[in-house]
């Protein structure tokens, strides 16, 4: 089963894909920023990345541009709601960086869940 490490600045986010990912018999690996994402991050064992794109400490984009160089054949998922521009710019910008699909918050956890199925081949 995948291993998955989740990105986000908010704790109530991360708590909510953590379960769910966990009912689905997902390992999890969270982590509240780019930055303390970077330093979890082990190539050998995380399959999947859902990542915020606005965050403190590095955020999302600069974590996807890394995170890719050092594994490239990660999956990558970027979520945002966007701030004020709204997410489809951020969430546009994460696929021209190499994000392999996008979600904008707030989204369905079915539909999260069903595309790492899909992404896990």
């Amino acid at each position: 089963m995948s291993a998955i490490l989740i990105i986000d600045d908010e704790s109530e986010i991360r708590e909510m894909l953590r379960t769910v990912l966990q009912r689905n018999k997902f390992t999890v690996i969270e982590a509240s920023n780019g930055k303390e994402a970077l330093a979890k991050f082990k190539p050998s064992l995380v399959d999947f990345v859902i990542t915020d794109i606005l965050m403190p400490e590095e955020d999302g984009l600069e974590v996807i541009m890394k995170l890719r160089r050092l594994k490239p054949g990660l999956k990558i998922i970027a979520i945002s709601g966007g701030g004020k521009a709204g997410p489809v710019n951020y969430l546009n910008l994460a696929e021209a960086l190499g994000a392999d699909a996008v979600l904008a918050k707030p989204f369905s956890l079915n539909d999260l869940v069903a595309m790492i199925r899909q992404m896990e081949g």
